[in-house]
């Protein structure tokens, strides 16, 4: 499926999956996906990633070693059940202040409530906004965060420019996100996986096929490691590097602000 790779010269504001669609028609379609499958956005996740989803989490946060300081700020973009940013909170031990953002209302819906049964409330601000045009002063935050979810954003070079714009100087970026397996036989496997079981699971789970038909294809369509990394580097990150995580299924890209 590599061949289906947008490059890091862009392509995924047109590509809604292996759909081409006009500039400005994806995130209308997007929104839609998540507005589906925002209550088991958790059982979604752990069909797509066989449960790995939670130690590739795990280990973005332990990367990330956030300090436990209650003047650490930490954004987390397309984040809006809570997964990361909780984490991020309870490793600070709930010191850190994590602002949770994401264009879809279902989504922070569901993390405000999860946020008040875990007592996270005054460690939180949850935030609808977009990712290519943040509703922030520059020079805010001390760490950008978005796991599985700049893939879905239709401008990924201004979401990433804008990440860069609102971090502080030594701050650092952190991407999670599906990638190109580099492991033969995983990856014939992974795509048996991926384009026949997880849409018929998804239906199972949520009598709708279509929006994990959309989100696997999109996982295809996304730059591999190294065109991504490329994006990074000319959105003004340096020391920017990435860690595969399962064989290439998933990778944590890193960059700093300087």
């Amino acid at each position: 499926m590599a061949d289906q790779r947008t490059s890091a010269d862009g392509g995924m504001a047109t590509s809604y999956g292996f759909r081409d669609v006009a500039d400005g028609e994806k995130q209308p379609l997007v929104n839609e996906v998540f507005h589906k499958v925002a209550k088991r956005y958790d059982i979604m996740n752990d069909v797509m990633s066989a449960g790995l989803h939670r130690v590739w989490k795990d280990a973005m946060v332990a990367a990330l070693n956030p300090r436990k300081s209650s003047d650490y700020r930490t954004l987390d973009v397309a984040g809006g059940t809570g997964d990361i940013a909780f984490r991020i909170v309870e490793a600070s031990g709930r010191l850190a202040h994590a602002t949770v953002l994401d264009i879809n209302g279902s989504m922070l819906g569901v993390g405000a409530e999860r946020a008040e049964k875990k007592g996270l409330n005054p460690n939180l601000t949850f935030v609808e906004a977009n990712a290519e045009d943040l509703p922030f002063e520059a020079n805010s935050f001390d760490a950008y965060t978005i796991a599985f979810g700049i893939r879905n954003v239709p401008h990924i070079d201004k979401a990433l420019s804008e990440a860069h714009r609102v971090l502080k100087r030594g701050g650092r970026l952190l991407v999670l996100e599906f990638s190109e397996v580099d492991m033969p036989l995983l990856d014939t496997f992974y795509d048996q996986w991926s384009f026949k079981a997880i849409p018929q699971f998804g239906k199972m789970i949520t009598g709708d096929a279509e929006p994990y038909q959309y989100l696997v294809e999109s996982i295809r369509k996304f730059p591999n490691q190294e065109n991504f990394a490329a994006m990074i580097r000319k959105a003004g990150f340096a020391r920017v590097t990435y860690t595969n995580y399962t064989g290439g299924i998933a990778a944590l890209h890193s960059g700093w602000k300087i």
